[in-house]
């Protein structure tokens, strides 16, 4: 289970299977760096994660999705490179699509339920 701490309550959006996080935030946040730098280990990098652990992200959501959302071509004497694969953009597309409508800015019973939220005060 992946735990966060915010500042202020948020929602989090994560569709789950069996016992993997399919897609939420830092999956989306990983196609989008991969879509835009054309690659896994500078997305990695950008996002302060390891190689690694993109590759492990990656072969979760291939796994429960219908075909891959990446597609790479390796290296060797020319560049290697990845880019997102047409359901990649699709899949990204509709999770960041639900995140909007999810949105208290958006959405009045997300608002009315955050507001339904008690002033605590803050954990250390």
């Amino acid at each position: 289970m992946t735990r966060t701490r915010h500042a202020t309550p948020t929602f989090q959006l994560r569709l789950a299977a069996e016992k993997d996080v399919v897609i939420g935030p830092g999956k989306a946040d990983l196609l989008e760096a991969i879509e835009r730098n054309g690659s896994i280990a500078s997305s990695s990098r950008e996002l302060g994660m390891s190689y690694k652990k993109a590759w492990q992200l990656i072969e979760t959501m291939n796994r429960h999705f219908t075909a891959p959302l990446i597609d790479t071509q390796t290296g060797g004497n020319q560049r290697g490179g990845a880019s997102l694969t047409p359901l990649g953009r699709e899949v990204l597309a509709r999770y960041r699509a639900l995140e909007r409508r999810l949105s208290p800015d958006a959405n009045p019973d997300a608002r009315a339920l955050l507001d339904c939220l008690g002033r605590r005060p803050a954990i250390d």
